[in-house]
Parts: structure tokens; sequence; C-alpha cells
């Protein structure tokens, strides 16, 4: 008798305990995707250690990251820096695996949270050999398309989800107010009402929230879609002669009015994450700017999603940077940053933020605040549902239709500043059956100056670097089949006469640069494209085409020359070029910034007292079709 009570008592003791095991797992609200997000988020922050609290904080480069490494410090993001790939000309197949690897680490903690992947998908998917690089903000600004913009959004978004990528660093709504800065061509324009039009391409990365969404939540639609980053919170265009990572000297309202006004309408759309700016206010440095990110950012502007730091961000808070780390970790942290992008030390952010938090330094209440706004993206973009690439998307990658859009975006934003020497001879639209024309200058035909930075490396590529079409293979195949396209990069003066040139087209710029690789005190037209301007126009009718990242210096040319267009960093569709300048469209491009007739006048910009530019903010001379259409 006893030994069967014995025996019963213990059978049922395993099965309370089994029930309360099978409990525990059926019964994890976060696992349930008919929850509400909130619950969810709310049970699983309830579950996690402090261990896997910070770990969703920490963002790793890709270099750094394997399966085991996010499994053993439970990473919630990692990131490819620029340039930064699985293999050279990698397809999406190979990215693929390399994210779904990655994934699999996170998938087999204890937890099972899923971690995000980042990349800087800023005019397409620019890291990827193959992808469609549609113009630079720059020249999106001078289409004035909100439209266009959302478009290229989603088109962007199919782009990084064929290769298993779910996050993009993108858009820039920087407000650049002096064209020195080397990040202008990020900017859509020095006027923030552009800007802010402009923050219709989260709507494209993103989906389009609701009506009755409520204001500053994320929100991304589904599979198709991608978390975007409004970048970089908060006055990184207003720095100090346009000097990267600077200081921005301007009052609280001129701060609002100007720099913070496109991140009213990204947080209206719903963006998922910020990022901040290395650069300071009025000497303080962003990255630790407690009143801006954390009183301003996430509670009077109700921003509900995660703020991210800038690659080394919260290094740079130490002058220089890196001098202490620790304090950099309590300063950046304590800001309200949520996710720290840390290319290289991140155990060593790991131990400091770890040791921070359990010598209460840093609340738990803070450190709740960040991991539950990034569990909140991770729900609401379906992560937890659907963690692994989607193979399927792989054909998005470069499309034919997504390269007819960026075409389009190239014909738009093309700003056209001189037509003919006097108005009753345009040169524009050119023939297209002229006999023999001149291809002259350093930028015809090559794809990576074309497309400038942010293009398979962080500082772009000279040459062939990914799949397009230059802007001499366009002309080739604008013109009639009888056409003799000679192109000399840099000819002389004598080797331009006498031979039977009906116009030479000259298309020159800059070369391609990122960040603070591209800071430019002078802003004259480099590798010697002012000397084959002159001795190309001294003795032909020719047309300029500038490739560049901002305005430069070009009054000393423009009498020289009989027509001169804006293309700025039109990207891998050459063709929209030509589309223009033969006719098949007409130009109606509009200056998304102020042409400064000498460097002498920067800063200026539109309203400044100052103000007497070569060509106005929205300058923009317009042309009809032409007749002369290739059959």
């Amino acid at each position: 008798m006893v030994s069967r009570m014995n025996s019963g008592w213990f059978v049922f003791l395993c099965v309370v305990v089994l029930c309360k095991c099978a409990g525990a797992i059926g019964y994890a609200k976060y696992k349930n995707p008919s929850q509400p997000i909130d619950v969810r988020v709310k049970d699983l922050l309830a579950r996690m250690t402090l261990e896997e609290k910070i770990g969703q904080m920490t963002q790793i480069e890709r270099a750094d990251a394997t399966a085991d490494v996010m499994k053993n410090y439970y990473i919630g993001s990692v990131l490819s820096g620029g340039g930064s790939v699985p293999a050279p000309k990698a397809s999406p197949a190979t990215w693929i695996n390399m994210v779904d690897e990655l994934q699999k680490g996170a998938m087999s903690t204890r937890l099972k949270i899923p971690m995000i992947y980042g990349i800087d998908a800023v005019h397409g998917h620019n890291n990827v050999y193959g992808a469609t690089i549609f113009p630079h903000n720059i020249g999106l600004g001078a289409t004035r398309d909100p439209d266009l913009a959302r478009r290229i959004g989603a088109a962007t978004a199919l782009e990084v989800r064929a290769t298993g990528i779910q996050y993009a660093f993108a858009p820039c709504v920087a407000v650049c107010r002096d064209p020195r800065w080397g990040r202008c061509y990020e900017s859509y324009s020095e006027d923030p009402k552009i800007v802010k039009a402009m923050t219709e391409i989260i709507v494209g990365l993103q989906g389009n929230p609701p009506t009755n969404s409520t204001k500053g939540v994320p929100f991304i639609a589904g599979q198709s879609n991608v978390a975007a980053c409004a970048k970089h919170f908060v006055g990184d265009g207003g720095t100090t002669k346009g000097t990267d990572e600077n200081n921005t000297v301007i009052d609280y309202q001129g701060l609002v009015n100007i720099h913070m006004t496109p991140y009213f309408d990204a947080i209206a759309k719903g963006v998922s994450t910020i990022m901040v700016s290395y650069s300071s206010w009025n000497g303080q440095k962003m990255h630790a700017n407690h009143f801006l990110v954390s009183q301003v950012l996430k509670k009077q502007l109700g921003f509900k999603g995660f703020v991210i730091s800038d690659w080394q961000g919260i290094d740079r808070i130490t002058s220089p940077p890196d001098a202490n780390y620790s304090l950099s970790v309590l300063d950046g942290v304590g800001a309200g940053i949520d996710m720290v992008m840390i290319p290289d030390n991140f155990t060593d952010f790991i131990s400091d933020l770890t040791s921070q938090v359990k010598g209460g330094f840093i609340s738990m209440s803070r450190i709740n605040d960040a991991v539950q706004r990034i569990l909140r993206v991770k729900f609401t973009m379906g992560l937890f549902e659907h963690p692994m690439a989607d193979p399927n998307l792989a054909n998005q990658l470069g499309s034919k239709e997504h390269r007819e859009l960026a075409r389009e975006a190239v014909r738009k934003s093309l700003v056209l500043l001189k037509n003919g020497k006097s108005a009753s001879k345009p040169l524009l639209p050119l023939d297209k059956n002229a006999p023999k024309i001149l291809v002259a200058g350093t930028h015809p035909d090559n794809l990576g100056y074309q497309c400038g930075g942010w293009t398979i490396e962080w500082q772009g590529l000279s040459g062939n670097s990914t799949i397009g079409t230059t802007i001499l293979e366009a002309i080739k195949f604008a013109v009639s089949p009888s056409t003799d396209v000679v192109y000399q990069q840099n000819p002389d003066a004598n080797y331009v006469k006498g031979k039977g040139f009906s116009y030479a087209i000259v298309a020159v710029g800059e070369a391609p640069y990122a960040e603070m690789k591209g800071d430019n005190l002078n802003l004259t037209i480099p590798l010697g494209g002012g000397d084959t301007i002159k001795n190309v126009c001294g003795s032909l009718k020719c047309l300029v085409i500038l490739i560049s990242g901002r305005p430069l210096a070009i009054e000393p040319y423009l009498p020289l020359v009989d027509a001169f267009v804006a293309a700025w960093l039109p990207g891998t569709e050459g063709q929209g070029v030509t589309d223009v300048i033969f006719g098949d469209y007409g130009f109606q491009g509009k200056l998304p910034r102020t042409w400064f007739k000498s460097v002498d006048q920067l800063p200026m910009n539109v309203g400044d007292n100052h103000y007497d530019p070569l060509f106005p903010l929205g300058f923009g001379l317009t042309t009809t079709v032409a007749e002369n259409l290739r059959e």
C-alpha cells in the first residue's frame, strides 16, 4: 500500500513538472504572433538575463561574426561596413548563405532571438556587385519627386532582401548647408522642406503605415521591406566649413527649424531606427547628448524605434578617439543610444557595459529601454516568424525593372545650367545623326566615377567596378549607326581642330570619395577637367557634363561652353543621361542647392543676407522632346 502511494505521488509529481515545463514553452507569449507586440516585448524582456540584454544592444562587423560568436555572446545585430562582403562579386546566394549561417547561431540561443543584419544601402544596394545603383541623394533632390523616391526605396528594399539582409542604414536626411562637406551628396538639399518631402523614401523601404498607426511606432510591412534608418541625428550637415564630424554652431531653434525638420516626417512615417551623428552641437558630441537623444528625440518627438550609434561612434566621444573607452560607453549608452555599432572591440563593450550596470553606473531601466526598443523593431518586421532569408527574391538584384527606374531617376535629376551661347542658338538637344562626335574627359567611360562613393567600396572605385552602362556606351547606343564616336580622354587643343567633329561632349568631375575623405575647401574641377574644357570647347561646339557630388567652381569655364549640365552622381544607368541630352526626354531637374560663384562666399544658402549665387536654388532650364529620334 505504501509503495503504491509513493509510486502514485511520484507519477503525479512528474506529471506536474512536465506540465509546468510544457506550459513554460507553450505559454511563452513572445512566441505567439497573434499577441500584441507590446505584450510580446514585455514577456520576452522579463525572461532575459543581463548578458542577453547587452548582447541585443551589440552590433558587430561581419568579419568578426561567426555562428558561435552569435550564440555565445547573444549578439543582436551584425553589419557590413563599406566594402565588407563575403566574397568579391558575391552572388545573392553567397550573401544569403552567410546571413543565414549567422542567423542559425542567433537562433540556437536559449530564447531564440533572431539577429538583424544591417548595411549601407544609400543609393541602391551599393555594397553588392550587380545591384542597381541609383543617383545619390543630391540628384534625387534635383528631381523634386517624392513618389520617385518612394519607388526607389521599394526597389532598394527588394534588392537588399535579395541578399538576405533586413536592415538598411538609409536614408540620410542631413540638410547640407556647405558643399565643402564630403557627405554633401548624401543630402537631398540645403532646403529642409525639400529634404522633408524626400523622406517618402522611407515609405518605399518599409511600406506604408496604416492611417490609424500610432505616431513614432516603427512599421515594416512585410518580407519585401526592410527596416530603415534616418541619419544622422542631428546637425551633421551644418558643421563649420563643412568639416566632417565637426561642430555645428547654431541655437536650438535654428537646429530644430533647419536640421531636425526631416526627422518629424521620418518619425511620422514609422521609421524603425535613427542613427546618431558623429558631429557636435555647440561643442557637445551628439553621441553623448542626453538632452537631444533622450529628451527631445525619444520623449518630445515620441520616437519608439531604436537609436543606433554610427561606426565606432561612441569611441569618438573622446578626443582622441578611444582615449577612455569605459567613459565613452557610459556617456553613449547613458545619452540614450540603444544599439552600439562596434566593428572591432565588441568584447570590451560587453565587458564594460556589464560592469557599469552591475556597479550601478547605468541603470537597468536604461538597459530595458534599449532592449525593448530593439525587440519592438524585430517583432514588428516579423523577424521571429521569418528569421531566414527568402531565396526566391534573388532575381530582384539588378533587375530590368529596377534599372529602368534608375534610368528614369537619372533623366529627372539632370539640371541644365546653360543651353547655347545665345538664347536663339541652343545646342541641346544634340543631333543624333551628326557624322562625327568627339567625347572627351575623365568621366564618360568610368562607371566607378559615375557612381561615386559608397559604391562597392566605402570610398568608391575607379573603372568598371560593377554592372552598368557608362555615358560613353550610352552615347554610342543613342546616336545613328553611321555616326563616328571618337573618345579621347584629354585631347590637346591641336587634336580637336580640323577633324570634322560636329560637336563635342565633355564629361569631367570628381573622383569618388566618402565622408571626411571628400572634405574640400577649394571645390575646383579636379583631374585636369578644367584644361580639358578649355582644350575642347575653345575650338568646338561643346556640351559639358559635370559628374560631381556638389556644385564646383565653374564660373571661369561657362563663357567657353555652349551647354552645361549638372549630372551629379547618376549611378549605373548612363542611358538616363543620353535620354535627355539627345532629346528623347526634356530637361526638368532643378538645383537642389545654391551654386556659388566663389568658395569665398561659403557657406551661402537661400535666404541668407549675402545671397549672390551663380545659379540660385531651384534654377534649371528646360527643353522639349526632339524630333530627331533614331529609328
